[in-house]
């Protein structure tokens, strides 16, 4: 831990604005992960099957008010968006198709918005240690080829830089690409899952169309 608080302290030295640049890309990233994992994870995530397992015997039964209660208890993207359906479920097949699509243009958003910014803040961040790379590296040839009389001093502080710069840009590149590649892959997994479960929905309703109406009538 003193070892990493010493190259902090180093860094931030010799990096200058560019250090600072990093860090914000770093802090960023952070923040893009913690609110991504909230979402994802605890928000959107749940088990489809089970869910839509459960909803079926009550699309057959035509109890489409318990199917409705039981989509506002669970209260997720897919959730809504059978809610949208189901309301609907009375109506013609194209009404239900466009209350899903219309609920679903809604929710996939919320879903897949900012994972993206984290591959951008892994250029950036790569960027900025290229840069300060580059910085040290002039600052280097610039004290060789100077007449300072401590050029070895110098040199060396040139060098720091740049190597500061390197490791840290490219640090903060690989974790925000694997936080990316993570949280893209669960986005991708949640998408096909809302898509599959409104598709499997919208089968129900069709093809029970007539246990549908029964129950609507019935209540």
């Amino acid at each position: 831990m003193e070892g990493v608080t010493e190259f902090m302290t180093e860094f931030f030295k010799v990096g200058g604005i560019i250090a600072w640049g990093i860090m914000f890309c770093l802090v960023l990233s952070l923040l893009i992960l913690i609110e991504r994992v909230v979402v994802l994870y605890f928000q959107a995530g749940t088990n489809s099957n089970s869910f839509i397992r459960g909803l079926e015997g009550m699309i057959l039964s035509g109890n489409l008010d318990k199917v409705a209660r039981q989509c506002q208890t669970e209260n997720f993207p897919l959730s809504r968006i059978i809610h949208a359906g189901v309301s609907k479920a009375t109506k013609n097949d194209d009404e239900v198709q466009a209350a899903m699509d219309e609920a679903a243009l809604r929710e996939l958003p919320r879903i897949e918005k900012r994972t993206g910014y984290l591959a951008m803040l892994a250029n950036v961040a790569t960027l900025l240690g290229l840069l300060g790379t580059i910085k040290g590296m002039i600052a280097s040839f610039g004290a060789a080829g100077g007449g300072s009389t401590d050029k070895a001093a110098a040199l060396a502080e040139g060098i720091s830089e740049a190597l500061h710069c390197t490791f840290m840009g490219l640090f903060v590149a690989v974790f925000s690409l694997l936080c990316f590649s993570i949280l893209q892959g669960r986005t991708q997994g949640l998408v096909d899952d809302i898509h599959e479960g409104a598709v499997r929905v919208m089968n129900l309703i069709v093809t029970n169309r007539n246990m549908v109406k029964n129950g609507e009538k019935a209540a």
